[in-house]
């Protein structure tokens, strides 16, 4: 494995902002979608803002998603970060597109944890 982890940056726009409003609705949505990639859930914790917006993250074996909306403009901010081979963040993307009714996903992956540079500095360091 050449890194950690992959973590994924996905902006969400034209999304339903019934749905972006609706804690409840948000949470059950986050934590499928965590097992929909086939992650463990250990820890959900959301919160809802007045006078809207809601903010949360499921905790997972393997790291964690989180997400943070603005109904009134239809966009929801998400990370889908996980540890190992065994969960695939994008699975958990595509999800929440489709249940967040997104009409358009922008989204890149960020591999972390390259340790290759790392140990490449290192030995350069140690050589001075």
């Amino acid at each position: 494995m050449n890194a950690l982890g992959r973590h994924v940056l996905a902006e969400l726009y034209g999304c339903s902002p019934e749905i972006l409003n609706n804690q409840a609705q948000i949470e059950e949505i986050m934590v499928n979608a965590a097992l929909e990639a086939g992650a463990e859930i250990r820890e959900v914790v959301f919160h809802q803002f007045s006078p809207q917006g809601v903010s949360g993250v499921v905790v997972i074996s393997e790291s964690h998603l989180a997400i943070h909306t603005w109904p009134e403009y239809g966009y929801a901010a998400v990370d889908v970060f996980t540890c190992g081979t065994s969960v695939d963040p994008w699975v958990s993307c595509h999800y929440l597109k489709k249940l967040f009714k997104s009409k358009r996903m922008a989204a890149k992956e960020i591999q972390r944890g390259v340790f290759e540079m790392e140990i490449q500095e290192n030995q350069q360091v140690s050589a001075v």
